[in-house]
């Protein structure tokens, strides 16, 4: 299950930098745009361009990569390396390349989350192995494959979005009883 940070302190402490502004806003979903495969293909150019066979597994993830769902128009990418702590391995070609480290969570699966600016980009980063990484490719899966996954999300997104937040992770951790229902039956039935 994924870390559910609540506190302003506990979101500072991830951070890297230290600091954390409150967002205090709903949040602004998108309609499904045919344009985010193509922006996706983009920055995975980008990506193996600058790791080479360091990157192990490159997937898009997350609600830009669901087609006919609306979504915050932030790409997520999946990225797995042989070490996401060994920092050294992957941030200085990851930032020449435009990206820069924002969150360290290493209680968390060693996970690391580097954002891009043009598109907007959550490049997620964990060890190859990571049981994160089946996690969110069974999400992905689950909702491309079956229209009531993908109802039950959306509606869930879209009723949660028109909520006031302090912060954006207060509205992921909002959403975690679906997802983590839908992550379920994906592994359970196999369909990651």
């Amino acid at each position: 299950m994924t870390k559910q940070l609540e506190t302003d302190e506990e979101l500072a402490a991830v951070r890297v930098g230290g600091s954390i502004a409150p967002h205090n806003a709903t949040i602004q979903l998108a309609p499904y745009d045919p344009r985010w495969p193509e922006q996706y293909a983009a920055e995975e150019a980008k990506i193996r361009a600058a790791l080479g066979d360091a990157a192990l597994v490159l997937e898009h993830v997350g609600s830009t990569s669901i087609p006919g769902l609306s979504a915050k128009p932030i790409l997520d990418i999946l990225l797995a390396v042989s070490d996401s702590a060994d920092e050294d391995a992957y941030v200085p070609a990851l930032t020449a390349q435009g990206y820069r480290l924002h969150i360290r969570e290493p209680d968390w699966e060693q996970h690391r989350l580097m954002k891009g600016d043009h598109p907007l980009v959550n490049l997620h980063i964990f060890t190859v192995g990571s049981k994160e990484i089946s996690r969110m490719l069974g999400f992905r899966d689950r909702c491309r494959n079956y229209p009531e996954e993908r109802r039950l999300y959306e509606e869930t997104k879209r009723e949660l979005a028109t909520r006031t937040w302090r912060h954006v992770q207060h509205y992921a951790n909002a959403k975690g009883e679906v997802v983590e229902a839908i992550i379920a039956r994906a592994l359970k039935d196999g369909t990651e």
